[in-house]
């Protein structure tokens, strides 16, 4: 069976840093680095006029960081991402958009090559049709899916790499869970423990019980990752689980004071007045 390699484009601001990632790669022939930047602006111009299927990219960057590049070039166009940084505070914001993997500097050779050989896997397994050949055989049904998980033929009309990024995240345990930074101890949070949580700049603080947890993430990005069937946006700064709702009471111009079960009292914002109406049913 004939593969094609993976286009891969470093990124990363310390040339040594791209020279030792390079040299791990070297001697893969499933992988072949098409070039390499070393500052966000480059990298977004890169990434749209090359295609690259992975990137490797750095965290803190000059003209623009990693999340940054992801913004610039949008999550929906991105090629498969593996940060590489030294900073292990962005591991959960990697993921939430929708990062393969993230290694921590100075890189591990057993832990990259872990990685490289997931990413690879996933693009180029037969049922995604990426680089395979038709005559390749095809794995069992678990085979291919990531910690026993079974794999996806992904979204009609979908990308190869959205549909690995869907077999990625369909895949990935605790997907009901937020990891949340408490001190030095890292909580395994479940989302249906949460009775409500507000934005505060760029934290969310989400509220459980009498507990109160500073989460760094935007209420936007925290919104499109909790399930829409439990979590309603009722305001700009806040979201509320609807299973602790107790009552509404009218406020001013079509505004409502939403109640909770321990008593607390969200208010919701003329923005979101049609989602507080489907919660009271007209």
């Amino acid at each position: 069976m004939t593969v094609a390699p993976v286009r891969t484009l470093v990124i990363d601001d310390e040339p040594l840093a791209r020279e030792h990632l390079r040299s791990l790669l070297a001697a893969r022939h499933d992988i072949t680095v098409i070039g390499e930047c070393g500052d966000g602006a480059t990298a977004i111009a890169r990434i749209r006029a090359e295609s690259p299927e992975l990137v490797l990219l750095d965290v803190q960057m000059p003209e623009g960081g990693g999340f940054d590049v992801v913004r610039g070039v949008g999550i929906d166009r991105m090629p498969a991402v593996i940060f590489v940084t030294a900073y292990d505070q962005h591991a959960l914001a990697a993921f939430e958009v929708h990062a393969v993997d993230y290694l921590l500097k100075p890189v591990n050779r057993g832990r990259f090559a872990r990685a490289i050989d997931r990413v690879v896997k996933l693009l180029r397994s037969p049922q995604h049709g990426e680089g395979a050949e038709k005559d390749a055989p095809h794995p069992s049904p678990h085979q291919d899916a990531p910690h026993g998980a079974a794999p996806t033929s992904g979204s009609p009309g979908a990308t190869p790499v959205a549909r690995v990024m869907e077999a990625i995240e369909g895949a990935r345990p605790g997907a009901d869970r937020l990891t949340v930074r408490v001190g030095e101890r890292m909580l395994y949070l479940r989302m249906q423990d949460i009775d409500w949580i507000e934005a505060s700049d760029d934290v969310a603080r989400l509220h459980v019980g009498k507990q109160v947890f500073d989460h760094r993430i935007t209420l936007t990005q925290l919104e499109q990752r909790l399930p829409a069937h439990t979590f309603v946006r009722v305001h700009r700064s806040a979201i509320v689980n609807v299973e602790r709702i107790r009552e509404f009471l009218p406020w001013f111009q079509g505004d409502w004071i939403i109640v909770l079960a321990d008593g607390t009292r969200v208010q919701t914002g003329k923005s979101y007045r049609a989602r507080v109406r489907e919660l009271i049913g007209g």
